[in-house]
């Protein structure tokens, strides 16, 4: 289905996931599970829907059970498992992988202005030791909140 017929049939302005990117993610995204035969209903939605609706959550910030049944996406809790799902297995490691790959060869990156995280960088031999800081008070102040303390200093009266 063409892009300009496909953001018509779902109601949305801007379409997330274009083509060409599609047809880079697909391969990296497993098939949703087939349900058994005995178990009829709906059918598993289809990756791009799902994750057309992720990409809304996460850009928008709303909360999934927000999502909108209107863009076509399923509901907020199936783009959620999906999520999920895809976390556990590794598939958003992989798109970063792909995708950063791609942008290199085509000299589309400026790696002078990259960031490191030290969240996410170990630090090697446990990096610096912190210095132990002195206490300047070793007893806690008096509690202002407390009926012993306020019956014992009452506030001065006009």
């Amino acid at each position: 289905m063409p892009e300009s017929s496909r953001r018509k049939a779902s109601g949305m302005a801007k379409i997330l996931v274009d083509d060409r990117l599609w047809s880079q993610l697909e391969p990296l995204l497993p098939r949703p599970k087939r349900r058994r035969r005995r178990y009829p209903g709906r059918k598993p939605l289809d990756n791009r829907q799902v994750l057309t609706g992720i990409l809304f959550v996460l850009k928008t910030g709303i909360p999934w059970e927000y999502l909108p049944t209107e863009l076509g996406c399923g509901s907020g809790m199936t783009c959620w498992r999906r999520l999920h799902q895809w976390q556990r297995t590794g598939v958003w490691r992989t798109l970063h992988r792909v995708l950063l790959a791609q942008l290199q060869a085509t000299d589309q990156l400026n790696w002078s202005r990259a960031i490191v995280d030290s969240s996410s960088i170990r630090a090697l031999r446990g990096g610096k030791k912190r210095v132990r800081i002195r206490r300047i008070d070793g007893s806690w102040g008096a509690s202002t909140t407390s009926l012993r303390m306020a019956a014992a200093f009452p506030w001065p009266s006009d």
